[in-house]
């Protein structure tokens, strides 16, 4: 799986920045933008957590399996938010993209839609990945529906698959785009790009 630790990912709309150590105070000021870690179906960085979530994506890099982005909007260099790919495992050529959220006032501005794009364009061209997944929680009906526009097929519902900060044990939807699918998902893509 050659690539690089630390890429940059770049489009029209955004490009994908490692993260770096520094960045706590523009991941806050993103998620103060709609206070995004008020929401209880994912976990998104607030005041008192920010640092652990720094710290959390910087030691999985540091360890091979983690590989976290900030979403920065080209024309102006505004972080919008964050994703990664984790759960890397080179030896059977797989990762999940994952812990992906936007600002408030970015979503549905097509910064999400290129921002996968560019993910799963690196992971299947780049890395040679056979297989790409996604997990959500099986109550968030948006992120849910996300993935499905995206391409990915739903695999199934894995049970109590983590326990939320609040302490509800969640259950999770597992969804997968495989080699074999990326180009026709890519020329979806492509469409809802040039369409936006």
């Amino acid at each position: 799986m050659p690539d690089s630790l630390n890429p940059v990912l770049t489009g029209n709309l955004v490009s994908l920045l490692p993260i770096q150590a520094e960045d706590g105070p523009r991941l806050l000021e993103a998620a103060s933008d709609g206070r995004l870690w008020e929401m209880k179906l994912t976990v998104i960085p607030g005041p008192d957590t920010v640092e652990q979530y720094l710290d959390a994506a910087l030691a999985g890099q540091l360890a091979g399996t983690v590989m976290p982005f900030l979403i920065v909007r080209n024309s102006d260099g505004l972080v919008l938010g964050s994703t990664r790919f984790w759960k890397v495992d080179r030896k059977n050529r797989k990762l999940e993209i994952g812990h992906t959220w936007l600002r408030h006032s970015a979503q549905r501005s097509g910064a999400n839609t290129e921002a996968k794009f560019l993910l799963l364009r690196h992971a299947f061209e780049v890395m040679s990945c056979v297989r790409v997944q996604f997990t959500t929680d099986e109550l968030n009906d948006n992120s849910r529906a996300a993935i499905l526009r995206i391409g990915a097929t739903q695999e199934g519902i894995v049970r109590h698959e983590r326990i939320m900060p609040d302490g509800r044990k969640r259950n999770s939807v597992r969804f997968s785009i495989i080699d074999s699918e990326w180009p026709q998902v890519a020329e979806r893509l492509r469409e809802k790009m040039g369409a936006g």
